[in-house]
């Protein structure tokens, strides 16, 4: 269940081109910098002050050093979350007692002396320097920019990345450094003044100070559409594409696997011969990752989300391509399983305000609702046998799997994990194994199946008993989303991704 990601791609991929959002730009007479205080107790105490006409931060400070293992200096604060750019017009006042005093830009993790932490530092002997703390309490270390006595410091954040952009004449878009650093989402953010002398107290303005959160980075995501054996544990790749696929399926008859991206349906020989052939779905063109084939490969029945809103619906249409037929108007509706007859469709659906499996007549009619526990019940997929529809449900507390007869009753849960969450159970073609894929149990919330984690997929006999692994990966949200086992019951296709800046 879910409207894919891939359908609001080219929306992403817009925003990610971006350069800020949800800008929180200085404005007159507002004072971003309302927190100041020393870090690592210096001798002597700082302060700040802050002129509303004039827009100018005053900072006075001591402290011994920011440097090696802890940092003694004075610092006007905020608590930023996320990426941000912030940038100051810096001068020192008065004559230094020591060449090394040091003023400038800062982000830490928090605001002990050994804290994680980077920042640009303009000394007063003209040296511009980028400095870190990798590790709380370990060392310092630095990156030299080639410019000197600069008066315009930036310091930007990027995820993991930190740039120092400095300039005499204005700020500027031209990095003179840049690090990668590990740092929590929420930070300690500001400007700071240090001494370099324990009995000194020095001062320094910052003119001009701008602040603005930045539109989160987009990382470009590459699929690897692969097939694993289950008898030896062989993974060989079908394809790899420079955008996002998801869900594949293996046609009855084994030709094809069919996988859909950017809303649209495609097929492509398991062999990955030759280019993907579009499916065509008409006008269903926001399809999500809920695509199923009949049992005898004549249909295929999807999920599609109408443009005039309310929720993905479910519609048939021959696999070949045609205009689709509406099956369920009711919505939000998400496809997971046929009969082996063709006779009934098997869905997630929400109807008022709670996830339930629901049945409906393959050619449209009355949906009968199947289960009604609290909050989700998902994935359901019928045995090759008709007898079972087999379905994942958080009513336990972690996503379990979970069997029950095909009218609804008998409902029985097969997985006990209480490490992993474990989602859309997928039975072999002879009715001998069921499938399914796992997140681990502090990686997301008990009834989300998200992108991007580390997963495992995992087999078992559809009797019951011990699952096992088959293997790790990084992937989660359109990897297995369907039933993808080949007809031979030994081979079965899925998608990992790779992440990209």
């Amino acid at each position: 269940m879910k409207i894919s990601s891939t359908v609001t791609m080219a929306m992403a991929i817009a925003v990610a081109s971006l350069l800020f959002a949800n800008a929180s730009a200085q404005t007159d007479g507002e004072q971003l910098f309302t927190q100041g205080q020393d870090v690592g107790n210096p001798k002597l105490k700082g302060s700040m002050e802050y002129n509303p006409v004039t827009r100018i931060y005053t900072l006075t400070g001591a402290g011994t050093n920011m440097w090696a293992k802890a940092d003694e200096f004075f610092m006007a604060w905020r608590q930023v979350t996320g990426n941000f750019t912030l940038s100051a017009k810096v001068a020192f006042e008065g004559k230094a007692t020591n060449a090394h005093r040091k003023i400038g830009l800062i982000i830490r993790e928090s605001l002990t002396a050994d804290s994680r932490y980077a920042d640009i530092a303009l000394h007063d002997d003209g040296l511009v320097s980028l400095q870190y703390r990798s590790e709380t309490g370990g060392e310092t270390r630095e990156v030299v920019a080639e410019r000197k006595r600069t008066g315009f410091l930036t310091l930007e954040r990027t995820g993991s990345k930190i740039v120092m952009k400095v300039a005499n004449d204005g700020f500027t878009n031209e990095p003179s450094g840049e690090i990668e650093l590990s740092l929590p989402a929420s930070c300690y953010v500001g400007l700071f003044i240090c001494s370099h002398e324990a009995d000194v107290v020095e001062k320094a303005r910052f003119n001009e100070v701008q602040f603005q959160s930045l539109a989160p980075r987009q990382p470009k995501v590459s699929s690897i559409l692969e097939i694993l054996d289950v008898t030896t544990g062989k993974r060989s790749i079908v394809k790899e594409f420079p955008y996002q696929i998801e869900a594949p399926n293996w046609t009855p008859d084994g030709r094809w696997l069919v996988y859909n991206s950017g809303g649209r349906l495609y097929k492509l020989p398991p062999s990955g011969a030759g280019e993907p052939q579009p499916i065509n779905t008409d006008f269903a063109v926001r399809c999500n990752n809920d695509h199923v084939i009949t049992a005898d490969g004549k249909y295929i029945a999807i999920s599609n989300s109408p443009v005039e809103g309310g929720g993905s619906r479910i519609y048939t249409l021959p696999f070949e391509g045609g205009t689709p037929r509406l099956i369920t108007p009711v919505g939000p509706s998400y496809l997971h399983g046929i009969s082996p007859d063709n006779k009934f469709l098997a869905y997630c659906a929400d109807r008022k305000g709670n996830y339930d499996i629901y049945a409906i007549p393959f050619e449209g009619g009355n949906e009968i609702r199947l289960t009604t526990a609290e909050d989700l019940d998902d994935g359901p997929e019928y045995s090759p046998d008709g007898k079972h529809i087999w379905f994942n449900s958080v009513r336990t507390g972690l996503m379990q799997v979970w069997r029950m007869n095909a009218d609804g009753s008998g409902q029985q849960q097969m997985t006990f994990d209480e490490s992993r969450n474990s989602w859309f159970p997928h039975v072999s073609p002879d009715g001998k194994l069921v499938l399914f894929i796992t997140y681990n149990k502090g990686d997301l919330k008990p009834n989300e199946h998200l992108a991007n984690k580390n997963v495992e997929l995992r087999l078992m006999p559809a009797a019951g008993g011990e699952p096992k692994t088959l293997v790790k990966l990084f992937g989660g949200q359109g990897t297995v989303n369907v039933n993808s086992w080949a007809p031979d019951s030994k081979r079965l296709a899925f998608v990992s991704y790779r992440l990209e800046d």
